[in-house]
């Protein structure tokens, strides 16, 4: 314990050095000496009709990195369900655990009314913020999160019986995995048509419609799926290991 307390001690006044230099040498607030995001606030109106600059710098002026990020996020969704599923593999029951000192209530009248209340909005929200991607601030990472959180209040409305009739992993693989490859195949298609990858070939509509950005609507379609299909699956895997195998013939 003494070796570990004396070297998170000397780790953490070299850092802490370094925290004060970098501090001393940041720019002062509002200040903006750095040229890239001018040069974004400038090209991407023009030349993509977009009005949403993290979009624009997302899904085309940086495809490429966003495109590997969607797979790190395909492989680490992956990653965790095998590390859930364990021995269990893909079976599924809709019988609740019962453990030892945890009782298994049903929810009161009032969750299961906000829950159905919530849940549709809540639906209708994240479509919004994945549409409006290319106008205002969200888009496909942040409408798919909520997208998922969504199926939660459905869940907490109708219980895990009925979530799972319709929230299924090998829906949700085709949903994760069909949405990272629709990413990939607008990149594959701009190199088939004799130009870069993920070169926009679509028309780009007009500034500030909801429509604008051209190939961007295709990259974010797909971004929102992955990430509803990637976060869901994880929801549905950390429930199941609430769950008990069911007897046969139950």
């Amino acid at each position: 314990m003494t070796l570990r307390l004396t070297g998170f001690a000397a780790a953490a006044l070299i850092l802490a050095a370094a925290v004060v230099r970098i501090g001393l040498a940041m720019p002062a607030f509002g200040a903006h000496p750095m040229p890239y995001g001018d040069a974004v606030n400038r090209i991407a109106p023009v030349e993509r009709h977009v009005s949403n600059m993290v979009t624009a710098v997302n899904f085309d002026i940086r495809g490429f990195d966003t495109l590997g990020e969607e797979f790190m996020l395909v492989c680490a969704v992956t990653g965790a369900v095998v590390l859930l599923r364990g021995k269990r593999g893909e079976d599924l029951t809709a019988k609740p655990a019962l453990l030892p000192g945890r009782p298994t209530s049903p929810p009161s009248d009032a969750v299961v009314l906000m829950a159905r209340l919530v849940g549709p909005a809540m639906t209708v929200f994240g479509l919004y913020v994945v549409l409006h991607a290319t106008v205002t601030p969200g888009g496909g990472f942040q409408g798919g999160v909520i997208l998922a959180s969504g199926t939660l209040l459905f869940w907490l409305a109708e219980g895990y019986r009925g979530w799972r009739r319709i929230v299924t992993a090998r829906r949700l693989d085709v949903v994760e995995g069909g949405g990272a490859l629709v990413f990939a195949l607008c990149g594959l298609a701009s190199l088939a048509a004799g130009a870069p990858f993920m070169a926009n070939l679509l028309p780009c509509g007009t500034f500030r419609d909801m429509l604008s950005g051209g190939l961007m609507q295709l990259e974010n379609a797909g971004v929102a799926l992955a990430v509803a299909g990637g976060f869901t699956l994880l929801f549905l895997e950390f429930l199941e290991e609430t769950r008990a195998p069911e007897e046969d013939g139950e």
